[in-house]
């Protein structure tokens, strides 16, 4: 049988209510006493229920993590640092798959709160009034990781995608490239999509030149997307001569492409990806890209999540990170 908090009350020769405020952390009993609890919950090898204890505090000590694809090396960091900063303020966490699913996603939430949770990380893809209505409706707080509100009524913790994909093209052009190619995630994404398009776009316009419908290809972040994309590209009568990848295991497609169909990188086409995940140094030639640094995305939003939950002040609940253009072999340019 499991050991109840009445068993090491009877063990210890305190009342239950003593007990639980040694459990608690409450400082209004006398080290003496403190002692003798403790030592009788480490014979009886007695173990707090957590929901039980929440019952009574009103809080769980539990954070919900939802992220859109865990196999993914993306957000595995990003959620490592989430756990990191949980651990280092004694929460636990509840971590879900929700396949960028919006119905999944709404029902991944909605259990979470039935869980007692003290508060909820959320990634995703698409914010819908949908979303933004359930957090509203929530009643403990949630931040936004990696992830755009376009309202930003939600808190968050980003970078600015647009200006880093407007950086890195206009780098392609003042090299001296005049057709470059961007293999976007779905462009209803608000991050994968629509914010490196407009960067891309601006980068483009602004240097008096136009957008080829041609050479922007629709991906879905993966590999097989990245090399379905280049095929594309090298059916054109005029090839672009840089891609811009909104992710890097996209990135990693373009350039095996390339190779498989006799073109070197970067001789014949440079290659920039987007996160800096661990692919770009494993792939040769290793991959320039953007830095986004995801541990720390995950690290701030837990962090201004446990200020939320426990009503300190912050002065701004939209936080941007910075990024920089890491340099590699795959473009013509190499700080390394």
């Amino acid at each position: 049988m499991n050991t109840t908090i009445y068993d090491v009350a009877k063990e210890a020769g305190v009342s239950m209510a003593t007990v639980s405020r040694v459990v608690n952390g409450n400082p209004n009993v006398k080290p003496a006493t403190r002692k003798k609890v403790l030592e009788a919950i480490e014979r009886l090898g007695y173990r707090p229920n957590a929901v039980a204890r929440g019952l009574a505090s009103k809080k769980t000590t539990t954070v919900g993590v939802i992220i859109p694809d865990i196999s993914s090396i993306f957000f595995a960091e990003l959620a490592r640092g989430i756990e990191d900063i949980a651990t280092m303020y004694k929460y636990n966490i509840i971590l879900s798959n929700s396949d960028q699913n919006k119905e999944k996603e709404i029902h991944l939430l909605n259990t979470m709160l039935g869980k007692q949770v003290d508060g909820i990380v959320f990634m995703g893809g698409k914010i819908t009034e949908e979303h933004v209505e359930e957090f509203k409706r929530s009643p403990v707080p949630i931040v936004l990781a990696a992830t755009l509100e376009k309202g930003q009524e939600i808190p968050s913790v980003n970078i600015d995608y647009q200006k880093a994909a407007y950086e890195l093209v206009t780098e392609f052009i003042n090299k001296g490239h005049k057709k470059i190619g961007l293999v976007s995630g779905p462009l209803e994404d608000p991050i994968n999509g629509e914010e490196k398009f407009l960067g891309y776009r601006k980068a483009i316009e602004d240097a008096g030149m136009q957008v080829s419908e041609d050479c922007v290809a629709i991906g879905d972040y993966t590999y097989d997307s990245g090399i379905e994309a280049m095929e594309g590209f090298l059916e054109l009568s005029e090839k672009p001569t840089a891609i811009f990848a909104g992710t890097d295991e996209m990135a990693l497609g373009v350039i095996h492409a390339a190779q498989d169909n006799g073109y070197n990188v970067p001789e014949d086409f440079e290659v920039v990806g987007f996160d800096n995940t661990r692919l770009a140094t494993m792939v040769r030639p290793t991959l320039s890209t953007v830095v986004q640094p995801m541990y720390d995305i995950g690290a701030v939003a837990m962090r201004l999540l446990t200020k939320l939950m426990n009503k300190e002040t912050v002065e701004d609940q939209t936080v941007v990170l910075p990024h920089r253009l890491q340099h590699r072999n795959s473009t013509m340019h190499n700080e390394e």
